[in-house]
Order: C-alpha cells, then structure tokens, then sequence
C-alpha cells in the first residue's frame, strides 16, 4: 500500500551490506597495489646490492661503515673523510621538528578521520545527521552550494562514502610516510584541496554563517585548521629555518583567538545566561552540553557533560566570561615576543582547548555519525608545532653545533662559516638525483609508499568522480527501499481499454515492445504523482531506446476516471510531453478486472476521501511476457529514491530490450 515504506534507514541491510561489501573489494585492490610496490623495492634494493658488489665494496649508502656526508656525491662516497657527521649535518639532514610535528599529527587524525567514516551508519546517516542539520540552520545560499554535495551522497551513498574512507586513509598514510621533498609537498597540497572540499560541503562552511557560531563549538570548522597545516606542511624547509615562520603562525593563531574572544562576548547570542529567563530554555552552551551528554557514550563522559551544563545553567554569566578572558588573553600572549610568554601560553591554550574538547564537543566522534574529533586537537597541533618553530631558531642549532664565536653570527654568514671550517648551507641532491637514490635506498621507499598512498587517494577519488557524471541516482537507493525487481515468466494478462486521447488499446496492439505497466490515481497528488515523475525519468533514460518501448498506466481509481481528468494528471506531471506515454481508462467493471487479473487492489478509504492502492510496476516484453516486478512504493518519495527508481526501471527495460 503507498505510503508504507518507511525509505532509507541508517542501518539499512541492503545499504550496509553493500557498503562493507565495497570496502572489502578495494582493500583487496589496495592490497594488489601494496604488493607490487613490495616487489618492486626488493628489486630496486637487489639491484643496488649488486651495484655495490660489482664495484668491490660492500658499503651502500647509509650504514654506519659509511655514513653519508651531506653534499658528496655517490662516486666520492668511499673517498671521503671517514669522520662521524656534525650534529649541524645531522640537523640539516632531518625533517624541522616542527614541520614534523604537524605531518605526522595531522597524518594520524586524516587516518583516524577515515577510520570513522568507515562506521556502518555513514552512507545514510552522513548526511541526515550530520551534513543537513547544519546547513538547514545557514542561509539560503549556503544551503544552496551545500546541496551540490548532499545530492552526489544521497544519489551515490555506498560510492561516495567508501570514496571518502580512501581519500582521508590515503592522505593520512601519505604524510605519514613522505617526510621530505616534493613528495612530502604535494601530500600538504592534496590534504589543502580535499580540506576545502570537506569544509565547503561537509561543514558548510564550518558553520560560520549559522546563529550561535562560536569557537567552543568548533568554529570556523576542523578541517580549516587541516587545510592550515597543509599548507604550512607544502613549503619548502628553507621556510623553517629559523623562527619567522613560526613567529607568523602564532601571531595569525593570536589575532584568531582574539577574535573569537570577541564574537564569543557579543551580546544577544545566548551565551551569557546559563538559561534564558520564561519559558526558562538552556542558553546556547548549557544546551550544546546536554545535547552532547544524550548521545551514546561511556556513562562517565556523560556524567561529565551533565555536571558542567548543570553548572553552567546556575553560573551562565561567569563561565561565558572565563572563556571570554581566556581566549582574549591567549590571544595576547601568543602576539608577544618573548619566548617565556609564548611558552605558558602556548601551555595554556594547549589546557584549554583539551578542556573545552572533553566537557563541550564531547571528544567530537562519538554518537555514531561522528567523523573527526572537532577542532580543539588540530588548534592544539598547530599552536604547539607554531611554537617549536618559534623556539627551534638558527641561533639555537649553533649554540647547539658550533662553538662560541659561531655563536655570535646570528645570521649565519657564509663566509664567516666557511673561513670556520663549518657547513652551515647544506645541500641535498634533488629527489630525482641518482646520486640520491643510489646512496639513499631508504628514499626509494618512501618514494614508492608515497605513491602507494597517492594510489589509495586515486581509489577513492575516481569512483567518485565518474559517479558525479552518471545520470540519475544509484540503484542500490530504491533496491534498498523496496528490493530488487524479482524475475518471473508468465503471460501476461490480456486488457482491452481506452486511451486518454479516446482510442482503443489493447496489450496485443502493443506486441513487439516492451511494456512498462502501473497502475495510477488520476486525482491522487502523493505517490501516484511521484510515481508518474518517477516514469517520465525513465522514458529519459531511455530515449536512445524509445521506440522499442511503451509507457502504460491504467487508472486506479473506480470514480474519477473521466479522459479529461487523465489528461489533467498528464499535463501536471509533464507525461503529455512523453511520446511513448498511454494512459488507459474503461468502464469501471472493466477496469475491475484488469485490476484482478494483475493482483492490484483497489479501495476507497472511510468517508471516500481517498483511493488506496498497491503500487507494482510489470516489464513485459515484445511477445506478451511478463519478465519483471518491481515493487514501486515511493516511501518518503525523495529526490534520490526517485531518481534511483527511474534507473533501476531503465536498466531492467534495457536488459528485456537484450534478451528478446
């Protein structure tokens, strides 16, 4: 009966299934690509040893016989002064322990991100839960860019969602294993392109264009601060240097700040009461507690959350200003120029955002839909790296390296080194150099696992790319809302009826195409309306094949069944547009055989004020064959199921269209 499918649920079997089912399939293709890379690292790394047996020495590039001296080139290797490399070397050499910091930070939360889109709820509940609510709180517009994205995941919702795991696993493993060079460079840019993505339509826009947006909710969104890292993990080391780079983090961190202080002060926004006086509503942060305390957790995270929404409801006022002060004062003290200053701060911030994370944004993944631990780690990771930076300054390296006098060169003069003995300009061979490679095998494998994790990106990527060019909606939407068209073999019922245009038709005049058959409500505006715009997507589909198939619907209603008001249903519903398109109608004793014929149950609800129906649509083929059933019961009727719908009909039209 319409009306009765309830749609897509969260942990719809169908759904679910195949979205496991999806990511076990590419893991497996993973596993492929994970293996060749193996292989061929074994062959480089077999070839080097043979390299290196041929020309007599047993020393390849990087084991403590030999140890690498930055600069020299592979043939010199053996020739070169047997003395330990300078810490200065070794400094140069490394990755910026900032810079570090910041890869394999936010490395592990891209991976950990993709962990948690793996949950079975995702494919549906992405964006019912988590995507839509935030945008239907922004303005029109907003809401308007963001249903570019909604609309690609819910027509394509097993697609997209394993597309989503791969990408963020792939990111993550990328900046875990490519420390260094253009590698290293283009996996920030990559985690920059896919952060914007996900903050334009996975955040809207981090929710800053929505009522009571402030940064203890996590505002300006998480993903900003990952699109930050990013870039900063793209420059070039010579960036890292010395302290100016970190000086510039920590000075944009500090006008932040400040500036969040300021919004989270602005009068009116329902921050500064506990709760709001009659009717006596949580204020904005008691409510944010609450809410989070009610989603599935650990009892004593909830207990948590409850205590401090409960204490913020007496004492609104006072906590909304304890946040204020604090953001403003961070703010401040990471503007300053000393390092002391920067330092508490910096320990300060740090406490502060841990705190706001536990007893606010409820460690931001749990609940089931979460899908990263919100905004107060990644801030923390980058406020932290910002002061390494700051701190790890040249003068640092040669108090550490050089002697005294050296010391005193602040700036480093090349000339003044070299007049030394020093090295303080260290040059490392390019990462295409086979000087590098030959001496450096480890490279080699960071090379190959960094294209093996740009590998798991493209798995993810390409799906999604071709499924944002396909027409019309996944078929797995309307197969998991009303199963798969059931295949039978029987002749189909013989109907001898009247057109809306007044001419008669029988099933034997249409002999030799395929029939596409339902059964509709002329006056009915909820499924049959749906079901009628679910057939005109269809003849779409189909119109390289249109002249080898009929649209027919037979009225289902034993009172309204007049041509006037089929033609009226056919014009409201753009099928009058549809070439191929019969609507039938007879005598209502003659309608009421046809109907018993095909199993279609017709009534008239108490008091006459509707006609209920089931809703089958039959494929019949070119011989009078019934071939297939579908169930077209349009639930909810969304766009997606709709248009999911329409698909599964022209694919099954075209599989009739084949095998006659």
């Amino acid at each position: 009966m319409p009306g009765m499918s309830k749609g897509v649920l969260r942990a719809n079997p169908t759904i679910v299934s195949a979205f496991q089912s999806s990511l076990l399939h590419q893991a497996l293709v993973l596993v492929l690509v994970l293996v060749l890379l193996a292989v061929a690292w074994n062959v480089l790394r077999w070839a080097e040893l043979r390299r290196a047996r041929a020309s007599g020495s047993d020393v390849i590039g990087g084991s403590p016989e030999a140890p690498f001296v930055a600069g020299t080139p592979a043939p010199q290797l053996a020739m070169a002064p047997q003395r330990p490399p300078s810490r200065f070397e070794i400094w140069a050499e490394s990755e910026p322990s900032a810079r570090r910091l910041l890869r394999i930070g936010f490395g592990l939360l891209w991976v950990f991100d993709g962990i948690l889109q793996g949950q079975a709820s995702m494919p549906i509940g992405m964006t019912t839960s988590a995507i839509e609510p935030t945008a239907r709180a922004s303005p029109h517009w907003v809401q308007h860019v963001v249903d570019l994205g909604v609309t690609l995941w819910n027509d394509h919702p097993v697609v997209v969602a394993v597309a989503v795991v791969w990408i963020q696993l792939g990111i993550g493993s990328w900046l875990l294993v490519a420390p260094r060079g253009r590698w290293s460079r283009a996996a920030g840019l990559v985690s920059v392109a896919w952060a914007l993505v996900v903050w334009v339509f996975g955040e809207s826009f981090g929710a800053l264009f929505a009522p009571g947006v402030s940064w203890l909710f996590g505002a300006p969104g998480a993903v900003v601060f990952y699109c930050f890292a990013g870039v900063l993990i793209s420059l070039s080391d010579r960036r890292w240097a010395d302290g100016r780079l970190g000086r510039m983090i920590l000075w944009a961190m500090g006008v932040f700040l400040i500036g969040m202080a300021g919004l989270q002060a602005w009068p009116g926004r329902g921050f500064w009461q506990g709760k709001v006086p009659p009717p006596h509503a949580p204020g904005e942060l008691t409510g944010m507690a609450k809410e989070m305390a009610a989603t599935p957790q650990p009892h004593f995270v909830s207990a948590w959350l409850s205590g401090f929404a409960s204490f913020d409801s007496a004492h609104g006022f006072a906590v909304n200003l304890f946040a204020v002060i604090v953001l403003a004062a961070v703010g401040a003290g990471l503007l300053a120029s000393r390092p002391v200053i920067v330092r508490w701060t910096a320990v300060a911030a740090v406490v502060f955002c841990l705190v706001d994370w536990v007893l606010v944004e409820d460690l931001g993944f749990l609940g089931g839909t979460g899908t990263d631990p919100n905004s107060m780690i990644p801030i923390a990771l980058v406020l932290v790296a910002g002061y390494v930076a700051f701190t790890r300054t040249v003068v640092e390296v040669e108090q550490e390296v050089l002697d005294p006098e050296l010391h005193l060169a602040v700036n480093l003069d090349p000339s003044f080194a070299a007049a030394r003995g020093s090295t303080p300009a260290i040059r490392q061979p390019g990462p295409k150099s086979p000087e590098r490679v030959g001496t450096r095998p480890v490279y080699v494998f960071r090379v190959l696992a960094a294209v093996g994790a740009a590998a798991v990106v493209l798995l993810g990527a390409a799906p999604m790319a071709f499924a944002s060019l396909e027409r019309g909606a996944d078929q797995i939407v309307s197969r998991a809302v009303d199963g798969p068209p059931v295949a039978i073999d029987v002749v189909a019922p013989a109907f001898d009826l009247r057109s809306q245009a007044g001419r008669s038709t029988s099933l034997s005049s249409l002999r030799g195409r395929v029939v596409v058959l339902t059964f509709l409500d002329p006056v009915c505006i909820t499924d049959c309306a749906i079901i009628a715009d679910e057939l005109r997507q269809t003849a779409s589909l189909l119109s390289a094949d249109a002249a080898d198939v009929w649209f027919v619907a037979v009225v289902a209603n034993p009172v309204y069944r007049t041509s006037a008001t089929m033609q009226a249903f056919d014009t409201a519903q753009g099928l009058n547009r549809v070439r191929n398109w019969l609507y039938l109608t007879g005598p209502a004793s003659a309608l009421r055989s046809v109907w018993n014929r095909y199993g279609i149950e017709v009534t008239i609800a108490p008091a006459g004020a509707m006609v209920v129906h089931n809703d089958f649509v039959f494929i019949i083929d070119g011989s009078g064959i019934e071939r297939y059933i579908l169930n077209a019961d349009p639930g909810p009727g969304t766009a997606a199921t709709q248009s999911s719908f329409a698909s599964t009909v022209a694919t099954t039209v075209r599989q009739v269209l084949v095998s006659q």
